[in-house]
């Protein structure tokens, strides 16, 4: 007989200073789907859904999918968006017998009511369906992964990437688990360890650093006997809640007494190489004055601004790292996403070639990263934001920044967007007539993810810290409910 599955996807990355709550809108502007059009949008793509998908399939699973959601980082999740997202799953868990469940979380969302939002999640089914039933569940590696949601998930397995790129092979990892348990073939449990930290010390970057020998040490812990998946989490710091910052999960055999020690041993690493960041984080200003002098042809200048970032829930409006590309007169560059509904609408009735002069950024919160900066440009393009992606993390999925406009200001492509969207991935501008391999100098708001599509086409790359939401500068964040004292908001402290 056939095992029935249930699965669901809910997720979001709440950044908790964002003054903007997550409602049901912002869900269905990325992606709020019922479960058969989730399984025809995603279901062959990069997804945590496919790779579930692959491994049901293979043994035959009778699988029940009744919701995929997620909305880009913002404020917190509000109430009706939390209530109306999960009814499905708790409405589908009362109907019947069911032989595991498979969840597609995040593991950082926050809502007006639970500051552990997956916990929330994981606690109500649990009272539907009983204590013992087998749980998988796949989170994002910034998750702030909390007590309750051990407790209330035998099996929990982050993305071993950052920048996500095995994101269906992290769906199918968490799927052979959760089929081994149905069978009976093993009886995990999930362990945590955590230390008292904003966030790892590279926000778990894992292309070079700390983490890649993490990951190394992590994989060896795996192929011993009774360990089963072991997941490093860099935490998600723009979250002021008392379970913040980087946890390893150990999930292995229960009654299996080493796995506490594992946990231990790699969140201890994290802790005493707190100091060994990668980033050197320049001014808008230093960034501007690299992008003035780059001469390379090996290609373009990439400019990053990390406290931008919408994918870490930033407003991804400030201006200040345009402007200072203008005041240093960069005249062959591009510039994007700036998430700015108003200014974008306006040029929706212009002709292509017009001059237009109109504030654009900064009118959210001018105190990250700048007020209105007034500009006079050209306009290149204007209409509806769709975007396929091909790079490593969209692979085919679809993106749409909704009304969406290219004003060419003294040489600077600016992509003006309505829907917040992270820059990660190339078709991100060429869809808008703007081909970042051409240009010498490519500013764009990301912290991490970009480098999948933009390392590769990159003469050099730089970070830069605009003082916007998600600064490094955490002492400038108005924290009140993280545990204290915490690193690195009071400074060297022992564990």
């Amino acid at each position: 007989m056939a095992y029935r599955v249930l699965s669901a996807e809910i997720s979001h990355e709440t950044n908790t200073f964002n003054i903007r709550h997550t409602g049901l809108q912002a869900f269905r502007d990325r992606y709020l789907l019922e479960g058969p059009a989730a399984v025809a949008a995603k279901g062959d793509k990069n997804t945590e859904l496919a790779g579930f998908f692959d491994v049901g399939m293979a043994h035959g699973w009778d699988i029940i999918h009744v919701i995929s959601a997620a909305a880009g980082p913002g404020g917190r999740v509000t109430r009706e968006a939390f209530e109306t997202l999960l009814s499905p799953l708790t409405d589908m868990a009362r109907t019947g017998e069911w032989d595991g469940v498979f969840l597609m979380l995040h593991g950082a969302m926050v809502t007006e009511d639970h500051d552990d939002g997956e916990g929330e999640i994981l606690r109500r089914l649990r009272a539907i369906v009983g204590t013992d039933l087998p749980v998988a569940v796949t989170l994002d590696p910034h998750a702030n992964v909390s007590r309750a949601m051990c407790e209330h998930a035998q099996i929990l397995v982050s993305f071993t990437t950052y920048p996500h790129v095995d994101v269906r092979a992290t769906g199918r990892r968490a799927a052979e688990l959760l089929h081994r348990t149905m069978t009976g073939d093993i009886h995990p449990r999930t362990i945590r360890a955590h230390r008292p930290m904003l966030e790892e010390a590279n926000g778990g970057r894992t292309d070079i650093g700390p983490m890649v020998e993490r990951h190394a040490m992590a994989r060896a812990f795996e192929a011993q006997k009774g360990v089963y998946a072991i997941s490093i989490n860099g935490g998600f710091p723009c979250a002021d809640i008392a379970e913040v910052g980087p946890t390893v999960l150990v999930t292995g055999e229960d009654g299996n007494e080493s796995l506490s020690a594992m946990a231990e041993e790699l969140a201890e690493d994290i802790w005493t190489r707190r100091h060994e960041a990668l980033n050197q984080y320049l001014t808008v200003q230093e960034a501007a004055a690299a992008a003035r002098d780059w001469r390379s042809g090996a290609g373009p200048l990439i400019i990053a601004d990390y406290a931008d970032n919408p994918g870490s829930g930033a407003y991804g409006d400030a201006p200040a790292l345009l402007e200072a590309l203008l005041n240093a007169r960069v005249d062959d560059a591009c510039f994007g996403p700036l998430i700015d509904p108003e200014a974008a609408n306006l040029l929706q009735d212009g002709d292509i070639g017009d001059e237009r002069t109109l504030a654009i950024g900064g009118k959210t919160a001018p105190e990250f990263g700048g007020g209105p900066l007034v500009v006079t440009g050209t306009l290149m393009w204007r209409g509806e934001g769709r975007v396929v992606g091909d790079g490593p993390i969209l692979g085919g999925q679809e993106r749409s920044f909704g009304q969406t406009a290219v004003l060419r200001v003294a040489g600077i492509d600016v992509l003006i967007v309505s829907i917040a969207h992270q820059m990660l991935d190339l078709q991100q501008f060429r869809a808008f007539g703007i081909d970042p391999a051409t240009k010498p100098v490519v500013a764009l708001k990301s912290m991490q993810h970009f480098r999948a599509a933009f390392a590769p086409i990159a003469g050099r790359i730089i970070i830069c810290d605009s003082g916007a939401l998600c600064t490094t500068r955490y002492g400038l964040l108005p924290y009140e409910n993280v545990p204290r004292p915490i690193f690195p908001l009071d400074g060297d402290m022992d564990a």
